[in-house]
């Protein structure tokens, strides 16, 4: 029946994705390739002269499937020439026996230079962003307090600021490859006595680079709280960010509701006991519990299965909408990943381990393709992404708030996620390295 065949189709689409994910912690992406196209033209003697169509209709349509899955999936693996050159041979042996498959063939190498176009210029704006956000303490120190713009100036509209960030989210969220989760952790192989798999050539580039937004976005938040000198207005700034957190939440994105507030906890937002005073904190108060990392933070997750379940029945991209608090994914999938072995005792490769490992990924990439239903506002995206803010260099933070004191305070302290007041802390820049 049709309703067979296509979870026929599906249950070999997971398992193609599944196996081309976790492959890579046992060989190279190029390895394994160059073994596909050893076993189809030596095999399948696709390499003999006259040779049958037959045999090629035959094969072609399992082949086409995996090439189709791993070009539109795991594109960043063909940015290897030694992927792209087994690649356009193995095509065209499958495209000469048929004209279909000619076209299929075309299409398929169209999509993946296309994509991989998209994916420069994606990383050549991240370098213009980062190039314009470069020596901001200096700025800020520098340029009169009269002339500077706030973020309540920008945007007076929190559910406005909430939507622009969701856009953010979305959009760096979409080029993170599902291979960047695996190639963050990958250990060398006991049964390989040479190769230490992917770690030599791992890239975590886009990964890497949405941690970073998250830890910008938690250093935007306690400068724009720190900067204005009466108490007064850093108050109104705590209690538009609070209103920015709650749009967040409801829109479904975590990631930045989690940034604020880590932006709000961070020590030279806390201290100040005398602005705090002046801020309705309900709220506020609702949002931590949501937040909150004990039990695993069980609000959250429950709150995430919510939304993820308004996902799968929506019928608007607005409400399609889940993003997660990312750093709490990444720890996930390393305990994941640390919790159970790569083989078996048997020296078998742990293929229900690479299955679960799999579908927590496979989860977050429906989540990343969905398209951002607001409309852009390039002046807000652009004093969101390049604004200069304060942050830690690994030793200090400088932060403009006057305190009752001429000049400004030098603060020491390390970032800390979430709580001060809380016995569980989780810090974003150790997420990665599951401390």
């Amino acid at each position: 029946s049709t309703q067979e065949t296509s979870n026929t189709v599906r249950n070999e689409q997971t398992y193609i994705f599944t196996f081309l994910l976790s492959s890579r912690l046992f060989m190279h992406p190029y390895e394994l390739m160059a073994k596909v196209c050893h076993l189809c033209i030596e095999q399948q003697r696709l390499s003999e002269p006259g040779l049958d169509k037959n045999r090629i209709r035959k094969i072609a349509p399992k082949i086409l499937q995996l090439l189709t899955e791993w070009t539109e999936t795991f594109p960043y693996d063909f940015r290897d020439e030694r992927m792209m050159r087994n690649l356009k041979e193995l095509a065209q042996r499958i495209a000469s026996g048929d004209e279909m498959y000619w076209k299929n063939i075309q299409q398929l190498l169209q999509n993946l230079i296309r994509k991989l176009a998209t994916v420069s210029q994606y990383e050549e704006v991240l370098a213009k962003i980062n190039a314009t956000s470069t020596d901001c303490p200096t700025v800020l120190k520098t340029k009169p307090q009269s002339i500077q713009r706030d973020i309540i100036t920008v945007c007076n509209d929190p559910y406005v600021l909430a939507q622009q960030l969701t856009h953010i989210e979305l959009e760096r969220l979409n080029y993170i490859g599902p291979e960047e989760f695996v190639q963050a952790f990958v250990q060398k192989d006991p049964f390989d006595n040479d190769k230490s798999c992917y770690r030599d050539q791992k890239k975590t580039r886009n990964l890497e680079a949405y941690v970073e937004w998250f830890n910008r976005l938690s250093y935007l938040v306690a400068t724009e709280i720190c900067m204005p000198v009466k108490k007064k207005h850093r108050a109104r700034v705590i209690e538009y960010f609070i209103d920015v957190a709650r749009e967040c939440f409801n829109i479904g994105n975590f990631n930045s509701l989690m940034a604020i507030i880590s932006g709000m906890n961070m020590s030279p937002v806390s201290r100040l006991k005398k602005t705090w005073a002046k801020v309705k904190t309900a709220k506020f108060y609702i949002l931590e519990h949501q937040m909150d990392p004990s039990s695993n933070f069980y609000n959250y997750r429950t709150a995430l299965r919510g939304a993820a379940q308004r996902s799968l029945t929506a019928h608007s991209n607005r409400e399609k909408i889940v993003i997660p608090f990312f750093s709490l994914l990444i720890k996930d999938i390393y305990f994941l990943n640390e919790g159970c072995a790569n083989r078996l005792p048997n020296g078998h490769v742990n293929f229900e381990k690479f299955w679960e490992l799999a579908k927590q990924i496979s989860e977050f990439m429906m989540w990343k393709q969905v398209e951002c239903p607001f409309e852009r506002d390039r002046k807000i995206l652009q004093y969101l992404l390049t604004v200069p803010v304060f942050s830690d260099d690994g030793k200090e933070l400088w932060t403009s708030c006057r305190c009752g004191v001429a000049g400004y305070c030098l603060v020491s302290f390390h970032v800390k996620l979430l709580l001060p007041h809380r016995k569980e802390r989780l810090c974003p820049e150790t997420c990665l390295s599951g401390k």
